[in-house]
């Protein structure tokens, strides 16, 4: 707030830009604030087409929001394995793995995914809106390793059926023998990318990290060949909701539990009690001891009955009207035609047919529990 004259003013957060922002203009995107950017919610053929296109086709998001960090150093892979719950001797060259930073007291400062780079050199792509307290947090735990904020580079993710067949149009063929999970060095006219199985929307599909000097002529590119359309956060939020994957703060926060979470299969046998690994690291015995014991509340999907979609916050009642859960978030699903939900509910409720009732706007809704994923994956597991 700043005094202007006799009134008083409140000052406009300044929000940042991806490289691509002119290109969303010019495709018709329509912008809105998210984790301080300006970002594509969707385009001119709406949520709804784009949605649907993904799971039928491919479609191209712009996810250079998230933040890309390089950690290096011969004591980087022990500074690591103290902070997440990972074993990164498993991790070969250019394979990644899904994980979670937790805190003291066992919730997540952030989920993320790491790649092993070379031997002593990890890249880790965190969620936008936690950036900067991840980048802060690591520059307090790192002693030896060297942190590296990779602020020149973009991030891009082709997800959907037809999105190999897209890609072997512009990269060398050995994409094709990718797994979920795993990457490689490419070139697009020259130009050094990173090319990874991977995304979030249960799609097959591909994320690509390049200098953003040169992101918006891959783009252009992409848009030109068949099948290919751009799609917007809201098309990538109902894709990851009806893929059962969490979204940090709805499903994931620093007071939530990642066992409640259902993250529980993150943690390798190595580094749980027992293992070669065992514990040693942030929050590691709370974590455990929900793993082993189990939680107070389970991560759970619903199938609403009825049209009416159930929202974020929405409280859920038991067949007694005990209170005994809550909506984490809520949409349409454009595959199933029924709106869907996620909620974190009291385990005594989490078995699959359970019936819970919710309001809204004043009208009894029911809903039954069901197992995530809504829609099946389809990744390219390991052969």
């Amino acid at each position: 707030m700043f005094l202007q004259g006799t009134c008083l003013v409140k000052k406009v957060p300044v929000l940042n830009r991806t490289a691509l922002y002119d290109l969303h203009l010019e495709l018709g995107a329509k912008m809105v604030p998210f984790a301080g950017y300006e970002m594509p919610v969707q385009y001119r053929d709406g949520i709804l087409k784009e949605h649907l296109h993904t799971r039928s086709t491919a479609s191209l998001f712009d996810v250079s929001h998230m933040g890309q960090i390089e950690i290096s150093g011969p004591h980087a892979r022990e500074e690591l394995e103290k902070l997440l719950p990972v074993d990164l001797d498993k991790i070969s060259l250019s394979k990644m793995a899904y994980s979670f930073l937790p805190n003291e007291q066992g919730g997540v400062i952030d989920d993320l995914l790491v790649t092993r780079r070379n031997r002593d050199n990890f890249v880790l792509v965190v969620n936008a809106g936690c950036k900067d307290k991840v980048i802060e947090y690591l520059s307090r735990q790192l002693n030896t390793s060297r942190m590296h904020v990779l602020k020149g580079l973009s991030l891009i993710a082709l997800q959907g059926p037809a999105a190999l067949d897209v890609l072997l149009q512009v990269f060398q063929s050995e994409i094709a023998n990718l797994n979920f999970m795993e990457g490689m060095l490419v070139k697009f006219q020259r130009i050094e990318c990173f090319v990874s199985r991977s995304g979030y929307t249960g799609e097959d599909g591909f994320e690509i990290s390049i200098a953003s000097k040169y992101v918006e002529r891959l783009v252009r590119h992409l848009l030109t060949l068949d099948g290919v359309k751009a799609a917007g956060l809201g098309a990538r939020d109902s894709l990851r909701l009806e893929a059962g994957l969490c979204l940090y703060g709805h499903e994931l926060d620093e007071t939530i539990c990642p066992i409640s979470a259902g993250l529980g299969w993150t943690i390798p046998p190595s580094r749980r009690r027992g293992g070669s690994k065992q514990g040693d690291f942030v929050g590691s015995e709370i974590i455990l001891q929900h793993l082993e014991k189990g939680s107070a509340q389970k991560r759970v999907g619903l199938i609403v009955q009825g049209k009416v979609p159930v929202r974020e916050g929405a409280m859920l009642r038991d067949e007694h009207g005990n209170e005994v859960g809550v909506v984490t978030s809520g949409t349409y699903s454009p595959s199933l035609n029924v709106p869907i939900a996620m909620a974190y509910v009291d385990t005594h409720v989490s078995a699959g047919g359970m019936q819970l009732a919710t309001d809204v706007r004043g009208r009894e809704v029911f809903l039954n529990v069901t197992h995530l994923p809504f829609v099946a994956h389809h990744y390219v597991n390991e052969r």
